[in-house]
């Protein structure tokens, strides 16, 4: 019986595994009972080796005219990890758009690692990128999610490092304003003339990785409803919940429509909901497009009329591109990210 159980609990968890990668908005349903993160970097202290602490007088975030990029995961002895894909979207972001400054926020304070070093040599060859530490509890000190994070909410999580992004997202808009992209897009037009905006992942989903918020009152309304419902509706039990949840709930509620594609601008009072094909380009259920040739003509038209792509890291890490191969990924990357792709010896 023993033996049997454990068969059945193999084949339920393996089942699992392939809904969630089948269906990327089914995880948002789906308790992860078999690991937490550990986020106990998020207290270390910074060392001498250490990324420079991000601080707002002297890294001066001016209103409206930022990109910010978060990395929240937590790093072992050998340092700071960020993988040719990431720093590809950074470079992207600084290279398309020279005029705004670029940051990319760490909570981890260890060093950075051997293998990541060259990636973050090319990032800071560029004079509008800044790289920093930031720690969560002094970034929350007189905010609305000052108490909430004191009192320990984001550690009752399944997930406490992705809703840590999900948190400093809302959090990092409603104090700085600009614009939140995540590392796993490649920016391919300027986005200095967007000010409040979030581009729709399908027709059912807005999503939450590419939006902005500028320092109008429309603008802060938005940034505020946002921070607040992060309060409020916080779901440890849920993915999606604390990311696209929120931007959808609160669109939901200033264009008084639950339909995305009803929110139109003048419905928004201003804020603009772009269509898919312009920050999402190709659906996550058709990912693989952008790792193989066939169909190549078709996916590079559709990625013509977008500002961004995104690849759903979730879904295609694993999936290898050589920097010789002519895939739609290498062909964009070599022409947005030029520095870091061309310092990739085989594999990007």
């Amino acid at each position: 019986m023993k033996r049997r159980f454990l068969i059945y609990l193999l084949c339920a968890t393996i089942l699992i595994i392939l809904m969630i990668g089948t269906d990327n908005h089914l995880v948002q349903h789906v308790s992860l009972f078999l690991y937490t993160d550990d986020i106990s970097c998020y207290q270390e202290p910074s060392t001498s080796h250490s990324l420079p602490d991000f601080d707002p007088e002297l890294d001066k975030p001016t209103t409206d005219r930022n990109i910010f990029f978060h990395e929240t995961s937590c790093f072992d002895e050998n340092g700071l990890i960020l993988n040719a894909r990431q720093a590809c979207a950074v470079e992207s972001a600084a290279k398309m758009n020279p005029n705004m400054n670029v940051y990319l926020l760490f909570v981890s304070a260890s060093k950075i690692s051997n293998q990541s070093r060259k990636m973050f040599h090319q990032l800071r060859t560029y004079p509008n990128v800044r790289i920093r530490r930031i720690y969560p509890e002094k970034y929350m000190n007189n905010t609305p999610l000052d108490l909430w994070y004191s009192s320990g909410m984001l550690k009752t999580s399944s997930w406490p490092r992705s809703h840590m992004s999900d948190i400093l997202r809302y959090l990092t808009l409603w104090k700085y304003g600009g614009i939140y992209l995540d590392l796993d897009v490649v920016i391919t037009s300027s986005l200095e003339r967007l000010t409040n905006f979030a581009g729709a992942e399908d027709w059912e989903h807005v999503g939450a990785g590419a939006m902005g918020f500028d320092a109008t009152t429309l603008g802060r309304r938005v940034a505020d409803a946002c921070i607040r419902d992060v309060k409020t509706n916080f779901r440890g039990d849920m993915w999606g919940n604390n990311g696209p949840g929120v931007i959808t709930r609160i669109l939901q509620k200033i264009c008084s429509t639950k339909y995305i594609r009803d929110m139109t601008t003048i419905r928004c009072h201003g804020f603009k909901v772009f269509s898919p094909a312009v920050f999402y380009p190709v659906h996550y259920k058709k990912w693989k497009v952008y790792f193989e040739t066939q169909g190549r003509n078709e996916t590079m038209k559709r990625v013509e009329k977008a500002m961004a792509i995104h690849v759903w890291n979730k879904l295609s890490k694993f999936e290898d591109v050589r920097v010789d191969s002519d895939v739609p990924y290498s062909i964009i990357a070599r022409k947005h990210c030029p520095k870091i792709f061309n310092s990739c010896e085989k594999l990007f």
